[in-house]
């Protein structure tokens, strides 16, 4: 029984951690606030070509999760990047990889894809 509450407090911790450091990391932005700045940004949608193919937002340049540490050199570090996915998940990881590789002005679409009610291609 002591072990099981140790292990819950470990990993409560570790994820209280994780929530608080990608909030340093990464700005999430309601559609309003991202639609006003994507278009002045490098706009990557990290779902999977796949995803990408059956709609996306106009402009958005496909770069799934799963290739970003391959393609880092298709994205410049001197300007914002916006990203998204399907519901935020994939969009919050890419970021943390991003910012470990020094890229700073990192914002996501509150929600994802499927909350755009914005044009999409």
């Amino acid at each position: 029984m002591e072990f099981l509450v140790i292990a819950l407090v470990i990993v409560f911790g570790f994820l209280m951690f994780r929530y608080f450091s990608q909030r340093n990391v990464l700005k999430t932005l309601t559609e309003d606030q991202f639609r006003e700045g994507y278009r002045k940004a490098q706009l990557i949608d990290v779902r999977e070509p796949q995803e990408f193919k059956k709609g996306h937002i106009l402009g958005a340049r496909n770069i799934p999760l799963t290739q970003m540490r391959q393609r880092l050199v298709e994205l410049r570090k001197d300007k914002p990047v916006y990203l998204y996915c399907q519901s935020g998940s994939r969009s919050a990881r890419a970021a943390q990889l991003l910012h470990k590789k020094g890229y700073e002005d990192l914002n996501q679409l509150k929600g994802g894809f499927k909350k755009w009610t914005g044009k999409i291609k």
